[in-house]
C-alpha cells in the first residue's frame, strides 16, 4: 500500500479525543474540522518542561530522496507509548515547494505518519499563507515608503535586503527587477523572491515565545540603511503591529495525530539548510508542557538542523534536551562510500564500509554537544542481515548503542527497541548538553567554531561581499547574535560533489544576511541557493484529485 492509502485506511479519531490524552479540554481547541486543533498559548507550564525529557531526532549525510528522519521520529513515539510512556511527537509543517517539487510529501511514511496527510501536506491550518502574507506585507510597505514623498524614511532602494517570498519552488523569481512601467508604478530595483520556508517571519514565528514577543521581534527585522547611512528596522514603518495581526492565529500550535492514535503537534517549517530547521519554539513548549516525553527533529543532517537546534534555539530557549538519535541508512552509507544512486538496493559491503566514516563524523559532531547518541538503523527491505551486522559491529566499536527500526512496516511495535534505548539515554543523560559556543563571541569566531568543528573543515574564507557585511554586523551593534549558516544538505562540506567525510576543505562564505528579527544572522556558504527550483519531473506531475475529490500522487 502506498502511505496516502495506509493513512486513508486508519482509523482517525476526532481531535478531542487526543486532546483528552493530554487532558485538554475541549473549551481550549480552536477547531479546524474534524481531525484538526490550535491550541492556546496558556497550555504551556514552564515548570513542567523543566520535568519532561526532550529527544531531539537528526540524521547521517542524507541522499536526495532523505533518510525518513520523520518516519522515524513518530515511529519513536509511537513506540514510546508502546511501553507505557506519554510521549508526544513534535515537528515542522511541510512546504509546499518540495512537496510538489521532489519529496512528493513530508508527513512520515508508511505505518509511522502524521494524519490527516493530505491537510498537514497541502494547506493544513494556513499557517505557512500567514507568514507569506505578513513577509510580503512588510515588502510592500518598504516600497511604498520609497515611493511617496510624505513620511518618507529616506531608504536608499540599493541598500534594501528584503525580498518577497512564496510558498513554491520557482528559480526564475529568484532575482528581478521590480517597479517598471513608469513613475506611478513605484521605484525600480533590483529584488527577488525567497521560498516561504527561508522567508524571517518564519525564522521569528519560530523562535518568538508569544505573541508581543513576536511583535517585538519583528519590529527588529533590518530592512537596510537611509541615504545617510542609518539603519532602518521594520519598527520605523510601524510595520510590526499589522504583521503580527496576520500572524495572531498561526502562532497557535496545531494539534493532529499519528496513525496509532498519538499526539502529534506540528508548527513552523523552516528548511534547515537556509534558516534553523526545526518547528516553534512554542511548539516545542507546548508537548513538553503537556507529556512526559517529547520526540522532535531537526532538519537534513547533524552539521546542519541539530547544530542549530542546539545552539540556537535550545540556547533562546533555555531548553536541556536529553538524548539524541541518528537516524541512519545503509544505503545513504553506501552512497557516501561511492555507490551510484542506481545501485543502493544491491549489498554491497565494500562501499558500506567506506561511507562509515560519515557516520562517525555525526556521532562525533554530538560528543561536541555533549551527548552519546543512539544510532537509530532505518532498516529498508533491500537492507541484507551482511549489511546490518557490519553496521551494527562498527556502532559498537564506536562506544554507542544502536537499534534497528522497522516503524515505516510496523508502525510502533517497529521502533521499541529504539525506545527502550533512547528511555535509557535520558536517564543517563539529566544536564549534558553544553552549546557549541557563547552569544558573546565576536562573529568570525562562531562561524569558524562551526566552519572547523562541526562541519570539519580547515579554515574558512570570506568574500569580500561578506567581510562588509560583517563590518555592518559589528557597526549595528549585533555581533551578539546566533549564526545559522546556509550551507548544501548533500555533504559536510559547502560542496555538495563532496561525499563521505570530507577533509582539508575550505568553507567559502560568500555573503552574510542580518535575520535580526529571528536572533541571528545567515552567512551563506557555496553556492547554495534560498529559493529553491523545481526538479525535472517534478512530483506536482503526479498529483492529481479525481472527480469524488480524492487525491492522489501524495507520498
Amino acid at each position: 500500500m502506498k502511505d496516502i492509502d495506509i493513512a486513508r485506511a486508519a482509523n482517525i479519531k476526532p481531535i478531542q479525543e487526543i486532546a483528552k490524552i493530554l487532558e485538554i479540554s475541549e473549551d481550549d481547541l480552536e477547531l479546524y474540522g474534524k481531525y484538526k486543533a490550535k491550541l492556546p498559548l496558556s497550555l504551556i507550564d514552564e515548570k513542567k518542561i523543566k520535568k519532561s525529557k526532550l529527544i531531539l531526532v537528526t540524521a547521517i549525510t542524507p541522499t536526495p530522496a532523505g533518510e525518513g528522519k520523520t518516519t522515524t521520529s513518530i515511529g519513536l513515539t509511537q513506540g514510546l507509548n508502546k511501553i507505557g510512556k506519554k510521549a508526544t511527537v513534535v515537528l515542522r509543517e511541510p512546504s509546499l515547494g518540495p512537496v510538489f517539487g521532489i519529496k512528493g510529501g513530508a508527513a512520515g511514511g508508511g505505518y509511522s505518519q502524521v494524519i490527516p496527510m493530505e491537510d498537514i501536506n497541502l494547506h493544513f491550518t494556513g499557517d505557512l499563507s500567514a507568514v507569506e502574507k505578513a513577509h510580503n506585507l512588510l515588502a510592500a510597505l518598504i516600497d511604498n515608503n520609497i515611493q511617496n514623498k510624505k513620511n518618507n524614511l529616506g531608504i536608499d532602494p540599493r541598500t534594501v535586503t528584503w525580498k518577497r517570498v512564496m510558498d513554491m519552488n520557482e528559480r526564475a523569481l529568484r532575482d528581478i527587477v521590480i517597479g517598471l512601467g513608469g513613475t506611478a508604478q513605484g521605484v525600480p530595483r533590483e529584488t527577488g523572491f525567497n521560498i516561504t520556508a527561508a522567508s524571517e517571519v518564519m525564522a521569528t514565528l519560530c523562535m518568538a515565545n508569544d505573541l508581543q514577543d513576536l511583535k517585538a521581534r519583528l519590529g527588529n527585522i533590518y530592512i537596510g540603511m537611509t541615504y545617510d547611512d542609518k539603519p532602518v528596522f521594520a519598527r520605523d514603518l510601524k510595520a510590526e503591529g499589522a504583521m503580527t495581526v496576520l500572524l495572531k492565529d498561526a502562532i497557535k500550535p496545531n494539534l493532529v495525530q499519528t496513525l496509532e492514535g498519538n499526539p502529534a503537534i506540528i508548527h513552523g517549517g523552516p528548511f534547515a539548510n537556509i534558516a534553523q530547521g526545526t518547528n516553534t519554539l512554542i511548539a516545542t513548549k507546548m508537548g513538553l508542557s503537556l507529556s512526559d516525553y517529547v520526540v522532535t527533529e531537526a532538519g537534513f543532517a547533524s552539521e546542519l538542523g541539530a547544530e542549530k537546534f542546539f545552539d540556537i534555539k535550545s540556547q533562546y530557549g533555555g531548553l536541556s534536551p536529553r538524548a539524541v538519535v541518528i537516524v541512519a541508512t545503509i544505503r545513504a552509507l553506501k552512497y557516501h562510500g561511492g555507490a551510484k544512486l542506481a545501485d543502493l538496493e544491491k549489498e554491497d559491503v565494500v562501499a558500506l564500509i567506506k561511507g562509515l566514516e560519515n557516520l562517525d563524523k555525526h556521532i562525533e559532531n554530538m560528543g561536541l554537544f555533549g551527548f552519546k547518541p543512539v544510532v537509530a538503523i532505518n532498516r529498508f527491505m533491500t537492507d541484507t542481515d551482511q549489511e546490518i551486522k557490519i553496521l551494527r559491529q562498527h556502532i559498537e566499536k564506536q562506544g554507542v548503542e544502536s537499534a534497528l527500526v522497522e516503524g515505516w512496516e510496523k508502525g510502533g511495535e517497529g521502533a521499541i527497541e529504539l525506545a527502550e534505548k533512547v528511555v535509557e539515554a535520558t536517564k543517563s543523560c539529566p544536564s549534558c548538553f553544553a552549546p557549541l559556543y557563547q552569544f558573546d563571541w565576536d562573529m568570525e569566531t562562531k562561524i569558524n567554531t562551526i566552519c572547523t568543528k562541526v562541519y570539519g573543515a580547515k579554515n574558512v574564507e570570506y568574500s569580500l561581499k561578506a567581510k562588509q557585511d560583517l563590518d555592518l554586523i559589528k557597526k549595528l551593534g549585533m555581533e551578539h547574535l546566533a549564526v545559522c549558516i546556509a550551507k548544501t544538505q548533500k555533504s559536510l562540506s559547502d560542496d555538495p560533489n563532496k561525499k563521505g567525510r570530507p577533509r582539508d576543505f575550505t568553507v567559502k562564505i560568500r555573503e552574510i544576511e542580518i535575520s535580526s528579527g529571528a536572533g541571528f544572522v545567515v552567512p551563506i556558504a557555496g553556492t547554495i541557493m534560498r529559493m529553491p527550483g523545481l526538479p525535472p519531473v517534478p512530483s506536482a506531475e503526479f498529483i492529481d484529485i479525481d472527480k469524488d475529490g480524492n487525491i492522489v500522487g501524495l507520498f
